[in-house]
């Protein structure tokens, strides 16, 4: 049974909401403060400030994270929409308004899975601006931007980017194989890999040398959606984020004598912060159901 707080105030605090947020999305309160710049105690407070000004837990704790309960869960779904609500209103009577051309670079993953949500969600709030898309590898789309060619580049890493790069969110990376074809948990692992570099593929290359997996190279492709095909149709394995898993594949693991893949972060490079990579940048993250 919940624990029933009597309400203090009818008021949904802007600022807590935005600190219950980064709570529900970076999973802690540590990492919570981090984003936030505060101290876990003050995330804390404000966590708690909100649980007894609407009168019921939201947060529950175990031991390797924060979880939800029913009634904050139901407050994650408004809370995003109150908090850019609030970001659009401000916007709009500052008389903020957002032009030109902004240049954009997104691995081929980000530019399939999570882009086109985001540039039309960018488009509804900013008609006058536009964009120029560049799809590539992530470190070839770096080195573009550092030649000033590039304004924002979305890309993945499996380990921590330097410090130019904004983790907008982190997700396991799994094996993805058709659902209704049979996976020889012993044999050698077909594999359908993106071409080098590719962070990707270096995972899933150390990730089974390190559980002595036999593979071969069935299938590679510079296209996600070939890999993914590959992965539907049977005919290879591919690594993909968790949430790209689509209705057709599975997730292969230990039943399959598939050894656990690291986290793959995604992160946003940008030249330099403007109003315009900023309002981006956030429709990346509502697309990825990340919100800010």
């Amino acid at each position: 049974m919940e624990t029933v707080f009597e309400p203090q105030s009818s008021l949904l605090d802007i600022v807590l909401l935005r600190t219950f947020l980064a709570v529900m999305e970076q999973g802690s309160f540590t990492q919570a403060a981090e984003r936030l710049a505060l101290t876990p105690s003050a995330i804390s407070g404000h966590v708690k400030r909100l649980e007894e000004g609407i009168g019921v837990r939201l947060l529950r704790r175990t031991t390797r994270r924060v979880e939800a309960t029913p009634a904050g869960d139901t407050l994650h779904a408004y809370a995003r929409n109150i908090v850019a609500l609030e970001r659009e209103v401000v916007a709009r009577l500052r008389g903020t308004q957002i032009e030109g051309r902004i240049r954009v670079g997104a691995s081929e993953d980000f530019a399939s899975t999570w882009l086109p949500k985001a540039l039309h969600a960018f488009q509804l709030r900013h008609p006058d601006a536009s964009i120029e898309l560049r799809v590539g590898i992530t470190a070839d789309l770096l080195e573009q931007q550092s030649r000033g060619k590039l304004d924002v580049v979305f890309g993945k890493q499996c380990a921590l980017a330097d410090e130019r790069g904004e983790m907008l969110w982190e997700e396991p990376l799994v094996w993805a194989y058709a659902e209704r074809a049979e996976f020889d948990a012993n044999g050698v692992v077909p594999l359908a890999v993106f071409p080098e570099p590719c962070v990707y593929r270096e995972a899933a290359l150390a990730g089974l040398s390190a559980g002595a997996r036999r593979w071969r190279l069935a299938f590679e492709s510079s296209s996600m959606a070939g890999c993914t095909s590959a992965a539907l149709a049977g005919f290879a394995v591919t690594p993909l984020a968790l949430s790209q898993l689509r209705p057709g594949l599975r997730q292969l693991g230990a039943e399959a004598q598939m050894p656990t893949l690291p986290n793959v972060r995604f992160y946003a490079f940008l030249h330099k912060r403007t109003p315009a990579t900023h309002s981006l940048v956030k429709a990346v993250c509502d697309a990825g159901g990340w919100g800010m």
